[in-house]
């Protein structure tokens, strides 16, 4: 086996000497030897290849981008692999590009074969060359754009897209390995012949970014069965981000953005971004309930990981019960707490309820639910519901942040979320209360009172609570540390609206929406009014039960 990365390697070579080539896309745990080795700001995906390259004795490497050269650089220092190999590979498609790549094709099948010892057997290069013919596909799907994605990530976006009946095309730089089918008289040829043939066709793929002439990428988004676009950024990547931000220029189609760092990612959260994705792609047929004839009752249940949420309808989209508990260890447990709350206000039992649709992290756990959305589309529901002239929602759960975009009709045009991190959240909130020895209701006004203009320059969690108790340790006044702390929360909060092109008018949901210093200084940096529900830590369940109301 042979592995590599770039889908500019010459595979159908290496098949003609009978090695086995492998895309070395698997997810790794940790960077201990990459970072060993180099700079910790080298792309994530150059350093998971350099930990994969201790798991294979044979490397093919391209100079696609500076990164693999330096991959190569590392590993050639290194010099246990029985067999390194670079090939240098032109940065467009012209005479003298083919001329160049054709040189080095001969040259890699001439070190290959000295090496092991084998001669080129054309069959089997062909037969590769007619298997890597790929098209499209021939009904709706979504695409996977930008940069190489690895093989779990993939697989979970492909697993929720098979849920809403989509398939998907890998389209990364690595994945879409295209080749057009080798011409009659190929059999015929001799070796060189055949090798510039091969040079041209590899360099007539559609090109990645690092290629000087891009405009064939378009083909990646102008497919007339594209539904979606999940594009996918790495960590420090040189290219794909670029590109993403001008994609949103050119394509009205759907998009959602990842970036990944081929880490295990948190499953939750992505979960709750592709299911959200999908859901905005069409309609999707309901599991509610059948009604039993007796009480018109719709349930929406929002398991959050800090509290769960339970708001209740009737059939005239009235609310007539709601509750709110702590979500525990377990979020079936709150769920049923919860249900039971409001099952014990309207007098009845789970039997009594139509339908009951479930959201939020815990969702997948409700047994009593009947179906299930995620919260981005629920949110959405409930502030259409509550302020219909919204077009951007702010939610601040316990441990995330959400912004919603949305059109003059309540659809769901774009939305963001916070990425592996607490900051700006109510966690970290409660973390710095319980640093002041304050409860969180204390805090949402006592900032109100600040007189000297504080500033907390970090967002981390851990840091901020050094630096509060750094201003305790100064004799700073409580208020003026609460309002740098909000201060902090509004200004990574607007980044985030700006991030998803956010625009007024605003409503803000989730528990922080009761901290009015946090509200006060996010309407400063959005220069408008941010209208706040009577109960915003319900508007997610109240979204889930209008879903449950209308099947």
């Amino acid at each position: 086996m042979i592995g590599y990365i770039c889908k500019y390697t010459p595979v159908e070579l290496l098949c003609a000497f009978g090695e086995q080539p492998e895309l070395l896309n698997t997810e790794v745990t940790d960077f201990a030897y990459a970072d060993r080795l180099a700079h910790p700001n080298l792309c994530f995906q150059a350093k998971a290849f350099l930990e994969h390259s201790r798991e294979v004795e044979k490397i093919l490497l391209t100079s696609c981008c500076d990164s693999l050269r330096r991959v190569y650089d590392l590993l050639y220092h290194q010099g246990k692999h029985e067999f390194l190999y670079t090939l240098d590979l032109p940065h467009e498609d012209r005479n003298c590009a083919r001329t160049l790549l054709t040189e080095e094709l001969i040259r890699l099948a001439g070190a290959y074969g000295q090496k092991y010892k084998t001669v080129f057997n054309k069959d089997l290069f062909l037969a590769a060359c007619q298997k890597a013919a790929r098209t499209f596909p021939d009904r709706p799907f979504l695409a996977v754009l930008g940069a190489r994605v690895s093989r779990e990530l993939f697989s979970a976006i492909a697993e929720h897209a098979a849920k809403a009946g989509y398939p998907v095309a890998d389209l990364t730089c690595s994945g879409h390995r295209c080749l057009e089918s080798p011409p009659p008289e190929a059999r015929t040829m001799d070796f060189p012949t055949l090798m510039s043939w091969y040079a041209g066709a590899l360099l007539r793929q559609i090109p990645c970014l690092r290629m000087s002439k891009i405009a064939g990428r378009r083909a990646l988004w102008e497919h007339e069965n594209l539904r979606g676009i999940i594009y996918n950024t790495v960590k420090f990547c040189d290219y794909y981000h670029f590109e993403y931000g001008e994609l949103r220029k050119e394509t009205a189609i759907p998009i959602l953005k990842i970036e990944s760092d081929f880490t295990p990612q948190a499953r939750g959260q992505l979960a709750t971004r592709l299911e959200a994705f999908t859901e905005s792609l069409g309609p999707q047929t309901g599991k509610g309930r059948a009604a039993n004839g007796r009480k018109q009752l719709y349930a929406g249940i929002d398991s959050g990981s800090t509290t769960t949420n339970v708001v209740v309808l009737n059939e005239n989209r009235e609310i007539v019960a709601s509750a709110t508990v702590r979500t525990g260890a377990k979020a079936r447990r709150g769920a049923q707490a919860a249900l039971e709350i409001v099952c014990r206000q309207l007098g009845v039992d789970l039997d009594d309820f139509a339908g009951i649709v479930a959201t939020g992290y815990g969702r997948e756990s409700i047994g009593a639910a009947t179906g299930t959305r995620t919260e981005i589309s629920c949110h959405a529901k409930g502030a259409r519901f509550l302020h219909p002239e919204v077009r951007t929602l702010i939610d601040i759960g316990g441990q995330d942040s959400k912004v919603i975009c949305l059109d003059e009709e309540g659809k769901i045009t774009n939305f963001i979320m916070n990425d592996k991190c607490a900051a700006g959240t109510g966690r970290f909130l409660e973390m710095m209360a319980a640093t002041l020895e304050l409860d969180l209701e204390a805090m949402s006004t006592r900032g109100l009172e600040w007189q000297e203009d504080l500033t907390i320059s970090s967002m981390c969690t851990v840091f901020a609570e050094s630096e509060v108790i750094s201003l305790i340790a100064e004799n700073h006044r409580t208020a003026d540390i609460i309002h740098g702390l909000n201060k902090a929360v509004a200004a990574r909060t607007a980044a985030l609206v700006s991030r998803a092109g956010g625009k007024a008018p605003y409503m803000m949901s989730g528990g922080v929406a009761h901290n009015t210093g946090v509200v006060r200084e996010l309407e400063k940096r959005l220069v408008g009014k941010v209208f706040i529900p009577e109960a915003p830590e319900l508007c997610g369940a109240l979204g889930a039960a209008l879903f449950a109301l209308e099947g």
